[in-house]
C-alpha cells in the first residue's frame, strides 16, 4: 500500500485525489468529501502536508477518523463511506500514520452541504452548475427507502446483541457499550436523530431489528423447490424472515439442502459438488438483498430451484444508470447504507464485482452463463445446470453412432444443437440462437460450420433462408 501512496502522490492532485493534514478544518474536509460524492468518487489521504507530498502522519488516528465521521455527517442526507483505513508507512523510528478515506462512486443521493450542492472539477470543489445538478438529480432519483423512520418505532424494536456483535466485528473483538454500538450506528446512517432522540431507519429494523417483518412484512424471501422445470401443484416452501443477515443465513441453508449435489472424479477419488456452484448462488442471494428495491412492499424476493436450473427474483427494476448491457460493469446502489452494513459484515465487497465472479464461476464450472432479465418490475437471474446439456445428450445417443458419442469433439453447445436435431428435422441459426441465448451469433455460427466441416451436418440453403441437417445415414 506504501508504493500504491507514492504513485497516487506522484500523480499530482487529480479529481480523485486529495489530501490534507490533520487538523483540517471540518468545513474544508466536508467539502471536498460532498463534492466527490456529487462526483464520480475519490480518496482523501489525512496525515500530508497541506503544500507537499511531505508525509507528516498522525498524531491520533482515533481522532482523525472521529473527523471523517464528523465530517461526514454535516452533509445532508448522512454521507454513509467506508470505514476509513490506517496504512503506517515508514521502518523504526521513522514510521508515521496515514488515514485513507474512500468516497465510493456510484452513490444513490445526491448530497448537500450548508445549502449548496457541490462537485468536483479537476482538483477543485465548486458548486455544481444548474445543468448538471438536473442530470444528477435524474440519474440518481428521490430519497430512498432503506433511510426513511418509519412510524410508531423506537430503538426498543432493534436487538442490542445484534447491534453489539455488528460493533465488536468492526472493530476487530473490540467490546463497547450499547450507547458507544448506537452512537456508531449513527455515524454509518442507520440511525437518525428526531428532536435530539436517534430512530432507527428502515435500514436499521432490516439489519438489526426484533421483528424486522412486523414494519416490513415484505423484506423476506420466498424459497420454493420445485420437482420438475416447471412450476408445479407438488412443492417445498419456506418464508425466510428476520433480519437480513439471518435470512442470507437461512437461504444458504435452504440451497445446500435442496441444491442436487454430483460425483466427479477428482483423480481416483470421488468428489461431490452441488450441480450449480453455490459461490455463484450465495453472491446472488446477497446482491439481491443488498440491492432489492425495498419500497415496493408488494413482494418478496423469491428463490426457486427447478430440476435444470435456480432462479432469483429480485424486487424493483435495475436502479439508475444500471441496464443489461452495462451491469457487469456499472457501480451504482439503490440501499448504500444496507450494502455497506453488509460489507462490514463480510457478506459483499463494496467494490461491486459480485456479477462478474458469478458469470466467472459458471463459465469455469462449464456451465451455461447466467441470464439477467428484467421482467415485470422484477429483476431475475437464472443459472442453468447440466440437465439441459444431458438431456440433449441423451436424445443424441439414441440417434448417433458410438464413435461420434466417444469422439469428445463436441463442445456443450454443439450438444444441445445435435440433441435439437435429435429431435427435430432441422435447426436454423435463430433456433440455436434460443437454445444459447447468452452466446454471440457468430459464435454460434462457427459451432454449426464446424460440425459441418466435421461431416455432422449438411448446410442448406443460404443467407436467412439457412438451415442444418443431420447428415444421413448415421449407422448404429
Amino acid at each position: 500500500m506504501r508504493k500504491e501512496i507514492t504513485e497516487l502522490l506522484s500523480q499530482g492532485k487529480g479529481p480523485g485525489l486529495h489530501w490534507f493534514p490533520e487538523d483540517v478544518a471540518l468545513s474544508n474536509l466536508a467539502e471536498t468529501l460532498v463534492g466527490m460524492a456529487n462526483s464520480q468518487g475519490g480518496t482523501v489521504l489525512l496525515g500530508i502536508a497541506p503544500n507537499s507530498d511531505e508525509i507528516v502522519g498522525l498524531a491520533n488516528p482515533q481522532t482523525a477518523r472521529d473527523r471523517v465521521f464528523q465530517a461526514a455527517l454535516l452533509a445532508e442526507p448522512t454521507l454513509v463511506l467506508p470505514l476509513p483505513r490506517l496504512y503506517q508507512l515508514g521502518d523504526g523510528e521513522g514510521t508515521c500514520d496515514v488515514l485513507w478515506v474512500t468516497v465510493p462512486s456510484g452513490l444513490p443521493h445526491v448530497y448537500l452541504l450548508d445549502g449548496r450542492y457541490l462537485g468536483r472539477e479537476g482538483s477543485q470543489t465548486n458548486p455544481l452548475s444548474a445543468r448538471r445538478l438536473r442530470q444528477l438529480l435524474v440519474e440518481r432519483g428521490v430519497v430512498q427507502f432503506e433511510a426513511r423512520i418509519p412510524s410508531d418505532t423506537a430503538l426498543k424494536d432493534l436487538d442490542s446483541e445484534q447491534i453489539l456483535e455488528y460493533y465488536r466485528t468492526v472493530h476487530g473483538g473490540v467490546t463497547a457499550s450499547l450507547d458507544t454500538a448506537l452512537e456508531f450506528l449513527y455515524r454509518r446512517g442507520v440511525l437518525h436523530q428526531v428532536n435530539g432522540q436517534l430512530r432507527p431507519t428502515n435500514a436499521a429494523l432490516l439489519l438489526f431489528g426484533c421483528y424486522p417483518q412486523q414494519c416490513l412484512p415484505n423484506g423476506a424471501i420466498l424459497a420454493a423447490r420445485f420437482p420438475d422445470q416447471n412450476m408445479s401443484d407438488t412443492f417445498l416452501k419456506e418464508d425466510l424472515t428476520g433480519t437480513i443477515p439471518t435470512q442470507l443465513r437461512k437461504a444458504e441453508a435452504f440451497v445446500r439442502t435442496n441444491l442436487p449435489r454430483v460425483v466427479h472424479m477428482e483423480g481416483l477419488a470421488h468428489e461431490e459438488h452441488p450441480e450449480i456452484p453455490f459461490d455463484a448462488v450465495r453472491e446472488l442471494l446477497v446482491n439481491a438483498a443488498a440491492h432489492r428495491d425495498y419500497s415496493l412492499q408488494g413482494d418478496n424476493i423469491h428463490l426457486y430451484i427447478f430440476s435444470d436450473r435456480l432462479e432469483i427474483h429480485s424486487p424493483g427494476g435495475l436502479p439508475g444508470p444500471v441496464t443489461l448491457e452495462n451491469l457487469l460493469e456499472a457501480r451504482f446502489s439503490r440501499n448504500p447504507i444496507l450494502v455497506q452494513v453488509l460489507s462490514d459484515l463480510g457478506f459483499v465487497e463494496r467494490l461491486g464485482y459480485g456479477l462478474k465472479r458469478v458469470v466467472s464461476t459458471m463459465q469455469k464450472a462449464g456451465l451455461r452463463p447466467p441470464r439477467f432479465e428484467e421482467v415485470g418490475g422484477t429483476f431475475r437471474v437464472t443459472l442453468y445446470n447440466a440437465l439441459l446439456y444431458n438431456t440433449a445428450w441423451a436424445d443424441l445417443s439414441r440417434s448417433l453412432p458410438l464413435e461420434l458419442l466417444q469422439s469428445q469433439e463436441f463442445s456443450l453447445r454443439q450438444r444441445m444443437a445435435l440433441g435439437y436435431l435429435a429431435r427435430n428435422q432441422r435447426i436454423t441459426s435463430s433456433a440455436y440462437q434460443e437454445l444459447c441465448p447468452d452466446m454471440h451469433a457468430e459464435t454460434l455460427r462457427r459451432d454449426l460450420a464446424e460440425l459441418v466441416s466435421k461431416g455432422i451436418l449438411i448446410k442448406v440453403g443460404d443467407k436467412k433462408a439457412t438451415y442444418y441437417i443431420l447428415k444421413k445415414p448415421l449407422s448404429r
